[in-house]
């Protein structure tokens, strides 16, 4: 398929300078930028057929985790917002995994597409992931499957919607709970949201959305999915510089394995 079949260029028109700088300042004001039904219906089908087809070859896992993706602090308690423990649970199939026909590789190697995330996002340059698994991948939520509270390392992701549940999966955060660069971490913030004294909002999306999303400092989860309808959300991810890859470590516990 050709970027015109795959993206409704009418209602984005990824070369107009116009809408490249609204978005970008969509995405610094609000932290978040969703562009809804981005896909077209028919090429959204297809990603649906494929990731349902792609679904047997998922690494499924859970895993315990800090909010801040950091490993156990022994200057604080366990039950400290530095070590307090939430869970995260999913499905995984990677770059290799995708068809060299799929949409989602048309879309992410698409020179427009990629110049288009460059000015949202004000990076001066994206490239793609060195190490075969990382650059694309889809995830499988099932019934109950969650992705817990926490701050992401990128300055920056960007997803599509390709399925969602009847229930649940909602989509959480707060906006600037820290500041990562200058090293406050807000504890007290992140301890009032873990303990319900305060709420977050949720992002709406439905299935063919873009989503760029900003979560180095705005704290954020998906809810437990409360259906049989799989969840099913493409990453697209890219690296400010080349020949960068996911350490093994990360591999292994995303994925189960290296290559």
């Amino acid at each position: 398929m050709r970027i015109a079949e795959i993206v409704d260029l009418d209602a984005y028109p990824l070369n107009d300078l116009a809408f490249l700088d609204r978005c970008n300042t969509t995405l610094n004001e609000l932290g978040v930028l969703v562009l809804a039904d981005f896909i077209r219906p028919d090429a959204l089908s297809v990603l649906v057929t494929e990731s349902l087809a792609g679904q047997d070859q998922a690494y499924f896992c859970a895993q315990d985790h800090s909010v801040y993706l950091t490993p156990h602090n022994p200057v604080y308690p366990a039950d400290h917002p530095a070590n307090k423990q939430v869970v995260s649970s999913k499905g995984c199939i990677c770059d290799d995994v995708i068809s060299p026909t799929s949409p989602l590789r048309t879309l992410y190697d698409d020179p427009s597409f990629r110049a288009f995330i460059k000015h949202a996002t004000g990076e001066t340059a994206l490239h793609p992931y060195a190490d075969p698994l990382s650059s694309i991948n889809i995830h499988y939520a099932n019934r109950g499957q969650e992705l817990g509270w926490h701050f992401d390392n990128s300055s920056f992701a960007t997803t599509l919607l390709i399925q969602k549940p009847d229930a649940g999966s909602r989509f959480e955060y707060i906006k600037d709970l820290r500041d990562a660069d200058a090293g406050e971490m807000n504890y007290d913030g992140v301890a009032a949201l873990l303990d319900g004294a305060v709420q977050p909002e949720v992002l709406s999306m439905d299935p063919g959305a873009l989503v760029l999303f900003r979560g180095r400092n705005a704290i954020h989860r998906v809810s437990p999915n409360e259906s049989d309808r799989t969840r099913m959300l493409a990453v697209l991810a890219y690296n400010a510089e080349p020949d960068v890859a996911l350490s093994e470590s990360a591999r292994m516990t995303f994925y189960g394995r290296l290559d």
